[in-house]
């Protein structure tokens, strides 16, 4: 049973910082791609930003140049830094993942909200 355990969300200022981990658990599959998305509320969920098993890196272009996504080696934990967040940053944030096959994964999810 694959599982994807989210961490590092919480409350912070505006022009804060903080970063989230996504650690894979449970079998040694491999994926293609894992990534962060996240929700606000009464809205769809989003890409905010992916890695390839290859690193080719996506960035939603309202995070880009403020987020910086990466993983360890063994490529069993993706981190998502996350710098000068503002207050439409709020949201839940999924990690997410899929194999080779096609397969899809997603963790519980995060709260990270930005206020003052």
């Amino acid at each position: 049973q694959v599982q994807l355990v989210e961490s590092g969300g919480g409350l912070v200022q505006p022009g804060g910082s903080l970063r989230l981990s996504c650690a894979v658990s449970g079998s040694m599959i491999s994926f293609y791609v894992m990534g962060w998305y996240r929700q606000a509320p009464g809205k769809q969920r989003d890409l905010v930003a992916t890695i390839s098993s290859a690193g080719n890196i996506n960035y939603a272009d309202s995070v880009k140049d403020r987020f910086t996504i990466a993983r360890d080696s063994a490529q069993r934990t993706v981190y998502l830094r996350m710098n000068t967040l503002k207050p439409e940053d709020t949201a839940v944030y999924y990690c997410g993942a899929r194999t080779f096959g096609g397969s899809e994964y997603w963790g519980q999810g995060t709260q990270v909200t930005v206020s003052s």
